[in-house]
């Protein structure tokens, strides 16, 4: 497994997920912003999971989906606690608990997650099997 690669995509999904985040806000298009923030970042970490796994499988063939997923999730979740919590959530009242334990941020680990597992078993075990 190539942990740094991993970690490296995870950094790069997390930056584009709060940009698009961020970005929903100047285009509302709902009452409640915060919700729409939410739908925008939910729809945006489908393809940006997929591309980050495509760019990873192209090295590294052997790795389960599962494994890969969990590695940029956690990066992913860590520049949360340490970036947008302090600076986004924080000063609006929030907390890291009530970061942590939202329903919107367990929904989003989890498409991450399985995102990942589909593409590995969509594009690299149905080939990586076909081959042997």
């Amino acid at each position: 497994m190539k942990i740094g690669q991993a970690i490296l995509i995870g950094i790069l999904i997390w930056v584009l997920g709060v940009f698009f985040y961020l970005i929903s806000f100047g285009i509302p298009f709902m009452e409640d912003l915060e919700k729409q923030a939410n739908i925008v970042l939910f729809i945006a970490v489908m393809p940006l999971v997929w591309l980050g796994c495509h760019y990873y499988y192209k090295k590294d063939k052997t790795t389960h989906g599962f494994k890969v997923g969990q590695i940029m999730l956690l990066t992913s979740a860590a520049l949360d606690a340490i970036i947008t919590v302090p600076a986004f959530v924080l000063p609006n009242g929030g907390s890291h608990f009530s970061f942590f334990t939202s329903a919107g941020f367990w929904v989003i680990a989890f498409e991450f997650i399985v995102v990942a597992v589909l593409y590995w078993y969509i594009k690299v075990f149905s080939k990586h099997t076909k081959k042997q």
